[in-house]
């Protein structure tokens, strides 16, 4: 095969220059400098330099031979899809722990139902009879319709993954007190005071029965046993013991909780308010909007026969400090209907609230 120019001269050089290093006069820069060829003026002055001739250029097939390795890992499949990421948790789940992720251990105290203090709380009506059909009529001290409102409430759970896998039990207790805070002539007395302990069993929904249509979750099923009472000897005596069936459904900012109660029956005899749930409800319907900083919940209690008797109530949060929305909070709390203490289970009243609420969960 013919070898290109720069390759002959290149194969030249390498003979003629040892011999003219061993029979000539060794070259110098002038010499050097008069040769036309740039190729043979370059080997000059490199054996003027003791430098050796160049190696000999590599075949063009090997020169290829990375070209061919570099098309082939390019043309191996890829993926360029961007990963799958789980959607993060919302708010029910972070509430219950009810997946993997949110999930804190046993014996960490956490809030409950809300907590918060209500310096200014205005009612419309205040019961200055309390009866029931078993109890006698009581006539109760000259209390104000301007008084504070403080509620205190904390769940834990006892056991985690107990029957099945997503099934926690809790335990979880909350105290509600009315204060007379501005009725010095009765020195400032706590007009009702309501404690309810309850025990809670919550089930994270399968993901099989999970998704709902038009975007809903069923995220939880709830079975819970729960007392409730305000202290008081007879007649002021008031308790009730309850059996409720709780579902969680969720879709994106908005939550719904629905909780179905089944009374505890005891005899007439000792029952301090038989007709309560003719007046209080039988059913809860509370839904949540958390769309960002503020957050506003209604809560509506039926008797699932009656529309003239429950109550609604409508609660709003703000946080006092942009950076901690899950510290304190501006609260705002309206009520209407039957039952805001259980004092006054058959007595119908609307108040309004304004204050803190803090211990989130």
């Amino acid at each position: 095969m013919p070898l290109s120019l720069p390759a002959a001269v290149t194969f030249v050089t390498s003979l003629a220059l040892p011999a003219l290093a061993q029979t000539a006069t060794p070259p110098t820069l002038t010499h050097c400098a008069e040769i036309g060829a740039p190729a043979d003026r370059l080997a000059c002055y490199d054996l003027l330099a003791g430098r050796a001739p160049p190696a000999p250029a590599a075949p063009a097939a090997s020169a290829a031979a990375p070209a061919v390795s570099t098309r082939l890992a390019a043309a191996e499949p890829t993926n360029t899809a961007a990963p799958l990421t789980k959607p993060s948790s919302g708010l029910l789940s972070k509430f219950w722990e009810l997946d993997a992720g949110d999930k804190r251990g046993v014996f960490n105290f956490t809030g409950f139902h809300a907590n918060y203090v209500l310096p200014v709380h205005l009612t419309t009506r205040i019961n200055r009879s309390p009866q029931s059909p078993t109890q006698a009529v009581v006539d109760v001290p000259d209390y104000r319709t301007v008084e504070a409102k403080i509620q205190l409430s904390l769940r834990s759970k006892l056991v985690q993954g107990l029957v099945f896998p997503g099934g926690d039990l809790w335990a979880g207790y909350t105290q509600q007190s009315f204060w007379q805070l501005y009725n010095s002539a009765d020195s400032k007395p706590f007009r009702n005071t309501d404690y309810q302990p309850e025990l809670m069993y919550v089930l994270a929904t399968p993901e099989p029965v999970r998704y709902l249509p038009f975007g809903w979750q069923w995220r939880y099923a709830e079975v819970s046993l729960a007392h409730q009472s305000n202290g008081q000897s007879d007649p002021l005596s008031r308790s009730w013991n309850r059996l409720y069936f709780g579902f969680g459904f969720e879709r994106g900012d908005t939550s719904l909780i629905v909780n179905l109660q089944r009374r505890l029956r005891e005899s007439y005899a000792t029952d301090n308010n038989p007709d309560l749930v003719y007046y209080r409800g039988s059913g809860d319907f509370q839904l949540n909007w958390t769309p960002g900083a503020a957050t506003a919940s209604l809560l509506y209690r039926s008797t699932l026969r009656n529309f003239k008797r429950g109550a609604v109530q409508l609660e709003m949060t703000y946080p006092v400090f942009g950076d901690q929305p899950n510290g304190l909070r501006y609260y705002l709390q309206a009520f209407s209907g039957y039952g805001e203490t259980l004092t006054d289970y058959n007595f119908r009243q609307t108040s309004l609230g304004v204050g803190l609420t803090f211990l989130q969960f």
